[in-house]
């Protein structure tokens, strides 16, 4: 008997040591060593593009999202077409909508300088988040590291797996429980668009469908910059009222029927979700804490550790 019971004690042992070592291998203090002032240099190349184009918080945001529903968040999304990589880029979700590219690598050229071959490219999109979401209003968090880059990209997974703008309330909530994240974490990551643009060809049959979900005045406003034909790239704001603001005013929108997109509206439309928006409209403190939690979950889907893929040199392509 008492072999048995060292048996299990063992077992259990072994069960726990996995348990913690999964929840270990990202941590807030990866680079302290090997890379001390990471954090810094990619900030300060952060506040610099977000300073000459306000709105390229959001896709920033929007990157890191593409990039970690996509077999984790493991830079992916960054990699170029080659002869065998079929790139994410190119998938229905992210062809010419996903945008900031630029930015990351010039954060990774930045980071190279000091500390070549130490910070991988899927961390730069983690930390690029937080540091955007600080810098137009919303909170900050403390974005755990470790991450590595994957040699590999899944355009199949980029056209399946991302949520899209004309989703049913049920789709939205199972696509990101397979990702590990709760309804209220979908509602709170739904409230990024607080910020950003989205196409006219995205929303044209919202604003055209004389539907009960959508704010008559609202759907005649955003009519002018998105005619019923042609003209399918024409921008407008996500948040007419503080487009440029991380806040809570996305869910105050929802409230009046001004959400710009179906996805966004069908959030408060009768449905298990219809609480959280009216939370997050009443409490910007609510919001914010929830959004911070939902980011820091999101940045641990699937990630490659230890010996598991590479560092890049340049972001869009294999070392």
């Amino acid at each position: 008997m008492a072999s048995s019971n060292n048996s299990f004690v063992a077992i259990f042992s072994l069960l726990l040591l996995s348990t913690m070592q999964c929840h270990a291998q990202l941590s807030s203090t990866f680079y302290d060593r090997t890379c001390p002032n990471a954090l810094t240099t990619i900030r300060t190349s952060i506040r610099q593009a977000i300073s000459s184009e306000r709105r390229m918080a959001a896709s920033l945001i929007r990157l890191h999202f593409h990039d970690c529903f996509v077999q984790g968040c493991d830079a992916s999304l960054l990699l170029d077409e080659t002869p065998t990589i079929v790139s994410e880029k190119t998938a229905l979700p992210n062809l010419g909508s996903v945008r900031g590219f630029g930015i990351i690598e010039d954060a990774k050229r930045e980071v190279e300088k000091t500390c070549p071959g130490v910070v991988s490219c899927a961390d730069i999109l983690a930390v690029a988040a937080r540091d955007a979401s600080s810098l137009v209003g919303g909170p900050s968090w403390t974005v755990k590291l470790g991450r590595r880059d994957s040699t590999t990209a899944s355009h199949t997974l980029a056209e399946t797996d991302l949520p899209g703008p004309f989703d049913p309330l049920s789709r939205l909530i199972s696509g990101f429980a397979n990702k590990g994240l709760s309804t209220r974490d979908m509602v709170a990551l739904s409230g990024s668009h607080s910020i950003g643009q989205a196409q006219c060809f995205l929303f044209r049959d919202r604003i055209y469908s004389n539907g009960t979900d959508i704010d008559a005045g609202f759907a005649s406003t955003r009519r002018r910059q998105c005619p019923q034909e042609d003209q399918n790239g024409n921008l407008a704001p996500l948040d007419l009222v503080t487009p440029n603001q991380l806040d809570n005013n996305y869910f105050k929108n929802l409230r009046q029927r001004k959400g710009l997109l179906q996805s966004d509206q069908v959030l408060l439309s009768g449905g298990s979700t219809d609480d959280i928006v009216l939370e997050y409209s009443n409490s910007p403190r609510a919001f914010a804490s929830d959004f911070a939690a939902a980011m820091i979950k999101m940045g641990d889907i699937s990630p490659l550790t230890d010996q598991n893929g590479i560092i890049r040199i340049v972001c869009g392509a294999i070392n």
